[in-house]
């Protein structure tokens, strides 16, 4: 077998086995992150907040992030000042990536559904905004303007009446968010916006504050992704405040054959693997020669990019691999049982292998669409679900923004065709007074009828 020069990732060999999920999930590379243990840290934080507002905000706000902000609601004209000194490229970039994301995001739209089950017995499914919803974009080791964008954007074309942005205020800025960040909020339209980070945003959200007679009222719903203890807060506080999720560290899994490009392939694992060190980075691959090929593209490519540590760090972890396989149809196996947040197919008709996949945050299919196009102007949303939950759970879209409510009608004929069926349900199930709301409208229905 084709052995690298080094190797910087480790290597799973599977072949030989077709393994079970039960197998699969045990032996492939994921990220230790522990929420349960974060929310010892994350509890006094949020009950803080909870009890002493704003006080606790800036306190949070000196400890976690070095700076007391000078206000916690960014004013209009720091937005505006953002806006006015953002590069001219980055403002092209990021009206490019709001226009493709609105294309995408606007075609969600759900209408309203109507039924006629019986004659004078409508049941109507209406989609509904939520009222208010807070969108968290972190900012630790780097900045994401590109965030704002995949949360408001689908809150926007939900119809989602109120929205408030928080982000992490910075030393370097004033005690205010990161003015990429902030711009990227002007040009969306956002003039809530809170210089707040970590889990005392998501309290912030979830309970409200008052600093200077101005006024953050809760929201119904928090989005966007965060370091461990913004997952663990969100954790603490669902019930409180709906959460779109409770993402965990970013990962790139690749299922690839030998006509794949080991330098994109390569490339494309690093770019994942920058942002943080427990970023996953999986290659899934019947060739030992295409796996060979990429370890050698890694060792150079991480010896040249910028952040070469957390890179290296990332690759070398517990949470990366590459696999070895039998074949693509074993891969698909592999892959699906890993549920990556982001799945790049690089195989021969990789259109064909695409559609067997059925667990993904988002799948990237072919040589032209790496991971990083879906970052930022594919259109698609880059919210999206890891730790495996792509098994069960959809990125964000304008769905996560909408609740659909069933409005019953129906006329005293129809309600008496059926009123026998509820009362005699309603008895079998030992709840009489259910039957008898149906007999004090129709009394002349008979149990059963």
């Amino acid at each position: 077998m084709p052995e690298s020069t080094t190797r910087v990732i480790p290597r799973l060999d599977l072949r030989g086995r077709r393994p079970g999920l039960r197998e699969l999930r045990a032996a492939l590379p994921r990220a230790e992150f522990d929420v349960e243990a974060a929310l010892a840290a994350v509890r006094p934080v949020v009950e803080d907040v909870r009890d002493r507002g704003a006080a606790a905000l800036h306190d949070a706000a000196e400890r976690f992030d070095g700076i007391r902000p000078p206000a916690l609601r960014v004013p209009a004209e720091v937005l505006a000042s953002a806006l006015d000194h953002l590069d001219p490229a980055v403002r092209a970039g990021l009206e490019e990536s709001i226009r493709r994301a609105r294309l995408v995001h606007e075609d969600q739209r759900r209408t309203d559904g109507r039924t006629e089950v019986v004659d004078g017995g409508v049941v109507t499914e209406r989609w509904v905004p939520v009222d208010r919803v807070g969108l968290y974009v972190p900012g630790g080791r780097a900045v994401y303007p590109s965030s704002v964008v995949m949360n408001v954007v689908p809150a926007q074309a939900a119809g989602v009446a109120s929205l408030a942005v928080a982000s992490p205020p910075q030393r370097d800025h004033g005690g205010w968010p990161h003015p990429t960040v902030l711009a990227a909020c002007a040009l969306l339209g956002v003039e809530e916006v809170h210089a707040v980070g970590g889990a005392q945003a998501v309290a912030a959200f979830a309970y409200g504050y008052e600093e200077d007679g101005t006024v953050c009222e809760p929201v119904s719903l928090v989005t966007g992704p965060g370091n461990i203890y913004v997952t663990a807060a969100k954790r603490l506080l669902k019930g409180v405040v709906g959460i779109d999720a409770e993402a965990g560290p970013t990962e790139i899994a690749v299922l690839a054959d030998a006509t794949a490009d080991p330098e994109h392939v390569a490339a494309d694992l690093v770019s994942q693997a920058e942002h943080d060190p427990l970023a996953a980075a999986v290659l899934v691959t019947d060739s030992p020669e295409l796996a060979a090929a990429v370890e050698d593209a890694l060792v150079r490519r991480v010896a040249a990019t910028k952040h070469t540590e957390r890179v290296a760090e990332a690759l070398a972890g517990r949470q990366s691999a590459v696999v070895l396989v039998d074949d693509v149809e074993v891969g698909l196996d592999v892959v699906n049982a890993y549920g990556a947040e982001h799945l790049e197919i690089h195989t021969a008709d990789a259109s064909t292998v695409a559609a067997g996949v059925r667990n993904a945050g988002a799948v990237f299919v072919g040589t032209w669409a790496p991971v990083s196009l879906g970052d930022y102007c594919a259109g698609s949303n880059h919210v999206l679900p890891t730790g495996g939950c792509a098994a069960h759970s959809s990125g964000l879209s304008v769905q996560s923004f909408l609740r659909g409510i069933h409005v019953v009608e129906y006329s005293q004929d129809a309600l008496r065709d059926v009123g026998g069926h509820v009362v005699t349900l309603a008895r079998a199930e030992d709840l009489p007074a259910h039957g008898e709301a149906v007999l004090a409208r129709v009394p002349e229905v008979e149990p059963g009828a």
